[in-house]
């Protein structure tokens, strides 16, 4: 059972499903672009979505909002400090300003950045500042179905072959992203991250953690690294955080609150940089772009996240809703990590052609059938067509991501997901593809414009 109780509830929308054709219709086939009253169960994001504890609420009530000097921020500030060693931290409101802020202060054009795998956001910021980025992620990331436990490592020979190779002036730092989003929410394990950190030292190649699930990626560490069973997800995330040169959090996923985010750094010259960037674009350095209420409740999320009743609780809805997702015969990306599943949208629809976009065919008809919004990680995120739509680049998978908001659903809507997810299923072959009408030339998915075809 959850480790909670339910202390405040906001009634769901319920939808006709000739209301969700017309809305889909206006959005231009584009589920960000939906109404929330217009969605039944949101599983677009576990971003800023989560329901926060009393504790929490009770915090924000104690906020300080002075601009300067609020006691918000030193409470925020020592939390973070006893969690992850960083001397030097800043606040933003949310993590792609921590990205932002860190990539100005130390790329510059022509620099180049390793990852196990960059998120969206992080690609984004990256490029941004004249630069180029490379994902190294595990051989074993490329089989989906196995149950190997840490799919989210770096490639351990390609990063070293990297800081040995020709293009080893260029490289300006290393990200590794705790748990990996883009190769389907698989954790890294601590051996892994210990190893990359030594390449990194020996190479004095500054290694940076994109922190936003690190609680998640402690608690599978103590399910399945044998070295870290004994030990507490408190523990094995402390020992993380002590492993790198700083990290960028988004404090909206595992700060389990609305809006937040942070910069933790070692070097206090960067620091310095860093701070001056803050100042002219996010706000003074004891609030840094929030409020002092969101601090407190972010300090307060931190100490929540590591706790093993929670985590465990987590996990189980994760496979819980596994476990319906395969007796509705879809595949997933195995094995199930906490803060998503990702289905298999090109194995379930081979009759839709990559540069159709299967992944976002699928996402639409989950919607369509039920009111459930997600998001596609595929050909539309990762693709690339020439001028008359047809394909240049196809992205390795096709997948639609689920990703579970902290406690805010329990059994019964998992349930409602497991029952249209199986609805879909039967009526598979008729789900059409779609072609891209309009896009910007930057995170298309976000604000692009589609239509269904028939080819």
């Amino acid at each position: 059972m959850e480790p909670y109780r339910i202390k405040v509830v906001e009634p769901i929308p319920v939808t006709t499903r000739a209301q969700r054709e017309r809305a889909l219709r206006r959005v231009h086939y584009n589920l960000f672009g939906l109404r929330a009253d217009e969605v039944t169960i949101d599983l677009l994001t576990d971003s800023g979505t989560g329901a926060l504890s009393a504790a929490q609420w009770a915090a924000g009530m104690a906020g300080d909002e002075s601009y300067a000097g609020s006691r918000s921020f030193y409470h925020f500030r020592d939390v973070v400090r006893d969690l992850t060693s960083y001397p030097c931290v800043l606040p933003v409101h949310q993590g792609r300003a921590a990205e932002r802020i860190l990539f100005s202060a130390l790329l510059t054009p022509g620099r180049l950045t390793l990852s196990n795998t960059h998120f969206d956001t992080t690609r984004a910021n990256v490029e941004l500042t004249g630069c180029q980025t490379a994902d190294l992620p595990c051989p074993q990331a490329r089989d989906l179905d196995s149950d190997e436990p840490f799919k989210g490592n770096i490639d351990l020979h390609r990063l070293e072959a990297a800081l040995r190779g020709p293009d080893a002036s260029r490289i300006a730092l290393v990200i590794m992203t705790l748990t990996n989003n883009g190769e389907a929410g698989q954790p890294v394990s601590m051996d892994n991250l210990a190893r990359a950190a030594s390449l990194c030292r020996e190479h004095a190649v500054p290694l940076f953690l994109d922190a936003a699930r690190f609680a998640e990626n402690a608690w599978l560490v103590t399910q399945h690294e044998a070295a870290y069973r004994d030990m507490s997800p408190r523990q094995v995330a402390e020992q993380a955080f002590r492993m790198a040169d700083g990290c960028m959090m988004s404090a909206k996923k595992d700060g389990i609150a609305h809006i937040g985010g942070l910069l933790g750094l070692r070097d206090r010259s960067l620091a310095e940089r860093c701070e001056l960037l803050l100042i002219a674009t996010e706000g003074f350095p004891t609030y840094g772009g929030l409020a002092g209420r969101d601090l407190d409740m972010v300090a307060q999320g931190l100490t929540e996240v590591t706790e093993p009743g929670y985590l465990r609780a987590r996990a189980d809805a994760a496979r819980h809703l596994a476990r319906l997702t395969r007796e509705a015969g879809i595949d997933i990306v195995e094995p199930p990590g906490l803060h998503a599943l990702y289905l298999n949208a090109g194995r379930l629809l081979p009759h839709i052609a990559a540069h159709r976009f299967p992944g976002h065919a699928l996402a639409c008809q989950l919607y369509l059938e039920g009111g459930i919004r997600s998001v596609e990680l595929g050909s539309l995120y990762l693709g690339s067509e020439d001028e008359t739509g047809a394909p240049v680049r196809a992205a390795p998978y096709e997948l639609v991501r689920l990703a579970l908001p902290r406690r805010a659903y329990g059994l019964g809507h998992l349930n409602h997901v497991g029952e249209v997810l199986a609805a879909t299923v039967k009526n598979k072959e008729r789900i059409p593809g779609y072609r891209l009408v309009e896009q910007p030339p930057l995170l298309r998915h976000f604000r692009c414009k589609l239509e269904p075809v028939s080819d």
